[in-house]
């Protein structure tokens, strides 16, 4: 809330500045400059999304070695799964559908 007024009064500051600098009115200016506050807020937050690290890598012997292939009902695709969680592991998902499981050919 703190935040939310100290950026209005800022903004209304510059609107001051601004409108007896120029011919503008008051209320355009103040409009104007919370505006592109509020898209340099957007564009702080997701510049700050992308810089969040990745997440750590599992520990060890947590993920177990599989060999299983994957086709897509719809469209064909293949997928092929070498390491998840648990031995029989859900199907991935692909044009909206489970894909289905193929069996190996040997």
């Amino acid at each position: 809330m703190r935040r939310l007024l100290v950026v209005l009064g800022v903004a209304a500051v510059v609107a001051v500045v601004a409108a007896a600098a120029t011919d503008a009115s008051f209320v355009g200016v103040f409009l104007a400059v919370l505006l592109g506050a509020a898209i340099l807020g957007v564009g702080w937050f997701f510049l700050r999304s992308f810089a969040t690290p990745a997440p750590p890598p599992p520990e060890p012997g947590t993920l177990r070695k599989v060999k299983l292939t994957y086709r897509c009902p719809v469209c064909g695709a293949e997928v092929r799964m070498t390491a998840a969680d648990t031995e029989d592991p859900a199907p991935p998902r692909h044009c909206m559908e489970d894909m289905e499981l193929v069996a190996p050919i040997e």
